[in-house]
This record gives C-alpha cells, sequence and structure tokens, in this order.
C-alpha cells in the first residue's frame, strides 16, 4: 500500500539561511549591473607598464648576454683542452712504443732485462720506485720511464679539467634557456599591452619617440666636441654609423644590436675589445662619477644593476640601443638614471 505520509517541511533556520542568501544574491546582481565597467588604461599608463617591461627585458638581456658569453668562452677552453688531450695521447704512445722496441730487440737477443718487462706490465710506477733503487735500470729507461710518469699524470689532470668544464657547460646552457625564457617573456608582456592601444594610439606614441630623438640629434650636433681619445672617437663614429638600427635582445650586429653589443662592437672597429656585457664593461676603464667631466665616447653606464649602457654623445646627450621597438639613436642622459661614465 503506498503510502500516505506528509512531506517533511523546511526547518526554520534552513528557511532563513535560504532567504538571506537569495537576497544576497539580489544585491550583489544589483550592485554589479549599476557598476562602472572598467576603464580602458589610457595611453601615457600603457606606455609607463611597457617601457618598464622593457627595462626588465634588458636586465633579463644583460644575463642572458652573460652566459651566453660564459658557454662559448667555457666551449673553447674543453676544445683545447681536448686538443691537448688527443696531443698528450700521442706522444704517450709514441714513449710507450719506444720502450716496446726495446724490449722487442732484447728479446730477441735473449737479453730482455727485468726492468723492461715490468715495464710492460700493469704497474710501472711500482716498479720504477724499487729498481731504480736496485740500480737495476739504466738512465735512459729511467729517463723514459719518468716520461711516460708525467705523461699519464698530466693527462689523467686534464681529462679531470675537461670534465668540470663540461659539467659547469651544462649547467650554463640551462642558465641561458632561463635567461632567454625571461627575455621572450617580458617582450611578448610588452606587446600584448600594446596591442591594446588603437591605431592613432600607436601612431602617437612613435610621432613622441620620433620627435624625442630628433631633438636629442639637433643638440649633439651643437655640443659634439672634444673626445676621450682617438679610439674613444673612432669608435663613436661607428656607432654612429649604425643608427637606425633595431634593438634585438642578445645582437652583437650589424643587422641588430643591443645596449651592451652596439657598444662592444663600435670600440672592436676601433681596434679595442671590451667585455660583452654593461656590468662587465663598467670595469674596463676609468670611472667618471661628475657628468661635466665626460667627454665624446666614453660610455655611460645607466640603473643600479647598471644593466644599460651608451656612448656620450656631448651636451647632455648619449648614443645608444635602447630597448625592444626602439632603433640605435640619441637620447638625453637625463631620461635614465646615471652611474657614472667609463674612459676607456
Amino acid at each position: 500500500m503506498a503510502s500516505h505520509r506528509r512531506p517533511k517541511q523546511p526547518s526554520r533556520a534552513r528557511v532563513t539561511v535560504l532567504t538571506t542568501a537569495a537576497a544576497a544574491a539580489v544585491a550583489i546582481s544589483s550592485q554589479a549591473a549599476n557598476a562602472a565597467p572598467s576603464e580602458k588604461p589610457s595611453k601615457d599608463e600603457v606606455k609607463a607598464k611597457v617601457d618598464k617591461l622593457y627595462e626588465e627585458a634588458e636586465q633579463a638581456t644583460e644575463k642572458y648576454n652573460g652566459a651566453k658569453e660564459k658557454q662559448e668562452k667555457l666551449q673553447k677552453e674543453i676544445s683545447t683542452i681536448q686538443d691537448n688531450v688527443a696531443r698528450g695521447q700521442e706522444d704517450l704512445n709514441v714513449l710507450r712504443d719506444s720502450m716496446g722496441l726495446a724490449a722487442a730487440a732484447q728479446y730477441r737477443t735473449g737479453s730482455i732485462d727485468s726492468s723492461l718487462q715490468l715495464f710492460l706490465s700493469s704497474n710501472p710506477d711500482d716498479y720504477l720506485d724499487k729498481a731504480s733503487t736496485a740500480d737495476q735500470l739504466s738512465a735512459q729507461q729511467v729517463e723514459s720511464l719518468k716520461k711516460v710518469q708525467e705523461k699519464q699524470r698530466e693527462l689523467a689532470q686534464q681529462r679531470a679539467e675537461a670534465a668540470e668544464k663540461l659539467k659547469d657547460l651544462s649547467s650554463t646552457r640551462t642558465e641561458l634557456g632561463k635567461k632567454k625564457k625571461q627575455v621572450q617573456g617580458k617582450l611578448a608582456e610588452a606587446q600584448k599591452l600594446l596591442n591594446t592601444l588603437t591605431a592613432a594610439e600607436k601612431a602617437a606614441l612613435a610621432a613622441e619617440d620620433a620627435r624625442a630623438s630628433r631633438s636629442a640629434a639637433d643638440r649633439v650636433d651643437l655640443g659634439n666636441t672634444g673626445s676621450a681619445s682617438g679610439r674613444a672617437q673612432a669608435a663613436f663614429q661607428a656607432a654612429q654609423s649604425q643608427i637606425g638600427k633595431p634593438y634585438v635582445y642578445g645582437a652583437t650586429g650589424t643587422a641588430s644590436y643591443d645596449c651592451s653589443g652596439l657598444t662592444s662592437w663600435a670600440y672592436a672597429q676601433a681596434g679595442v675589445s671590451i667585455p660583452r656585457t654593461s656590468q662587465a664593461q663598467a670595469n674596463a676603464g676609468t670611472r667618471i662619477y661628475s657628468q661635466s667631466q665626460l667627454k665624446v665616447g666614453d660610455l655611460v653606464i645607466f640603473y643600479g644593476d647598471l644593466h644599460h649602457v651608451g656612448f656620450y654623445a656631448g651636451n647632455g646627450q648619449v648614443l645608444h640601443a635602447p630597448r625592444s621597438g626602439a632603433v640605435v639613436r640619441y637620447e638625453s642622459i637625463n631620461n635614465m638614471p646615471y652611474q657614472f661614465g667609463v674612459r676607456i
């Protein structure tokens, strides 16, 4: 028989909770409906955020450059060691062959002595210690065994050194990959922000940039006198020849440059080798802390962590590869936090 029991009524407490929740949902919906839509960031706000991201990307770029330079140095050192090991092994083989030929000759005449027998065994070192004191070796044989011992020790040391450098190279490559991802991430984030601008806003930013660059160039023409040295002037002129080339992280020319890529390339054209990164270039010469004492061709270092470098161009202007999205150009020295100059 079907049950005719009355359905259980909800408790008063449950009704109260449901009623409260419903009221809260209505209030939230009402607020959401009446709230003003979030405002799109202005052109200047986007520019400020993008500039900050570009600065962070350049910081990562200089670390990337340092890791890349270390990788290239390690690869050269490893190659040199491996070449030395190969030549050393050839020398060792020659020494062993000469001892073997002597043993064969003595064997044919039936006069092979105990020294050569033991040399051809697995432990010539142990034999040398014993036999030399027992006067069982000729002077020539002692000298040959000593050369073998020295060459064996030398090769073992070089192989151990190569193994350590290979481990260092592996960790450096890992670091290089991380720095590259950091740079690419910052640049992608900046591009995403720029894509929120209208075509007119992008054109306005480009026009502002162009005006600032022209103004800086005009001031350089007025103050471009007195260079730090003949080579500094030559380096500066080489950099001038690259005006308009785009900034690309990790680039050293001549199609594109990053900041320290431009300065190191330009000094190389003047016959002067300077380090690759801005932090290393900061220690490549005499520091000039007063802007009034700077001369054309001096390097100028910016930011507390020394992650940006350019050339002093005279009259308070610098020539540099500024950042992604920009080209090699002149700019006021006051647009960035000046740390000091470096006279190479």
